[in-house]
């Protein structure tokens, strides 16, 4: 928009440059035609072409002298093109020079003057924006950066206040368990004692309620260090950090989607058999990639546990795929191992409730 609004300023100055002339269509063809080759120089891409219009165009001043007062806009736009010497074709007028008003002479050099400064201006101006933009952008990708930055602090911030969370839970549980439980299984036995020696008959329901009452609470001891213990086992990050300790040469894909709420013995079970597969895969395996994949689904949780190693039988006389099974029958599940040329995989289904 700059260039536009030079070139027109240019375009005035040159018109009164044509206020001398003895004729008329002269300088209204010299005008058109400056002005179409100064338009189509800005809009058309290709710089050879440019540079043919405008020395072509400043060479008719030979023909059309009346041209030569519209080389201040030939110049400009030369310029702009870093070909300021295109013009020169222009002077092929000069020897009609003696023809001219000396007027006219000054002004086509003051307004070739006044095309160089501009051009200086109004390039200093583009090159400031585009030193603007490049800051911007800088500026935008830095704050993207940033952000970036800011949201992993802030994700390591939350996973540390989980596993610090889950780290209190696990000593409450134990503490409960530890101190709590003992003292209420040592005064169980000790209510039990008394109800054996006692032979007061008045003493015998008093004593039977407080057994009553040591039981309930040993009940609800017993319940809250089970929801305690299942609430502490993050069981996504337990399956992350086995898969993080397996051998290089295998890459591992993880699919996960389970709730964090499952029951504690579940989450011990899958990751139980994720560990055990892991490391038969490590042992066994000819392949170099493994995939997990624990699903959670509307009655019952799943697991795939399958690497890309040749398996063409197996022998379920070891102790680890014994485990595997034990595990799985124990909440109701069933597990099933398959061999196969393409790889060796472990499917697991666990019933809800």
């Amino acid at each position: 928009m700059d260039r536009l609004i030079e070139k027109l300023a240019l375009l005035l100055i040159c018109l009164l440059s044509f206020s001398g002339a003895d004729s008329f269509a002269a300088p209204v063809a010299a005008f058109l035609i400056a002005v179409t080759v100064s338009a189509l120089v800005q809009v058309i891409g290709d710089s050879r072409v440019k540079a043919v219009m405008l020395a072509g165009c400043a060479g008719l001043c030979a023909v059309l002298p009346e041209m030569f007062f519209m080389l201040p806009l030939l110049l400009y736009d030369a310029l702009w093109e870093k070909k300021w010497w295109l013009v020169l074709t222009g002077l092929g007028v000069l020897g009609s020079v003696a023809e001219m008003k000396a007027a006219g002479l000054t002004a086509v050099c003051v307004e070739c003057a006044v095309s160089v400064m501009l051009y200086m201006k109004v390039s200093k101006l583009e090159q400031t924006v585009d030193k603007l933009k490049d800051l911007r952008d800088e500026v935008t990708e830095k704050n993207m950066q940033l952000k970036v930055r800011n949201d992993a602090i802030s994700r390591a911030q939350d996973s540390e206040i989980h596993i610090a969370t889950l780290k209190e839970r696990n000593r409450i549980a134990r503490e409960i368990h530890d101190n709590v439980g003992h003292m209420l299984t040592r005064s169980l036995l000790q209510a039990g004692a008394l109800m054996i020696i006692n032979k007061d008959e008045a003493m015998r329901e008093p004593l039977e309620s407080l057994k009553g009452t040591l039981d309930t609470a040993m009940t609800s001891i017993r319940q809250s260090v089970h929801d305690l213990h299942d609430d502490s086992i993050d069981l996504k990050r337990s399956i992350e950090e086995s898969i993080a300790a397996v051998d290089g040469r295998f890459t591992v894909k993880f699919d996960y989607d389970m709730d964090d709420r499952a029951d504690g013995r579940v989450k011990l079970c899958i990751l139980g058999v994720i560990k055990e597969g892991l490391s038969n895969a490590v042992k066994h395996s000819s392949g170099d990639r493994i995939g997990i994949s624990v699903q959670e689904h509307p009655g019952f949780y799943r697991l795939v546990v399958e690497d890309n190693g040749v398996c063409s039988d197996i022998e379920e006389t070891g102790i680890g795929l014994g485990n595997m099974r034990e595990r799985a029958e124990s909440l109701g599940g069933k597990i099933s191992f398959t061999p196969s040329e393409k790889g060796f995989r472990i499917f697991m289904s666990i019933p809800k409730g």
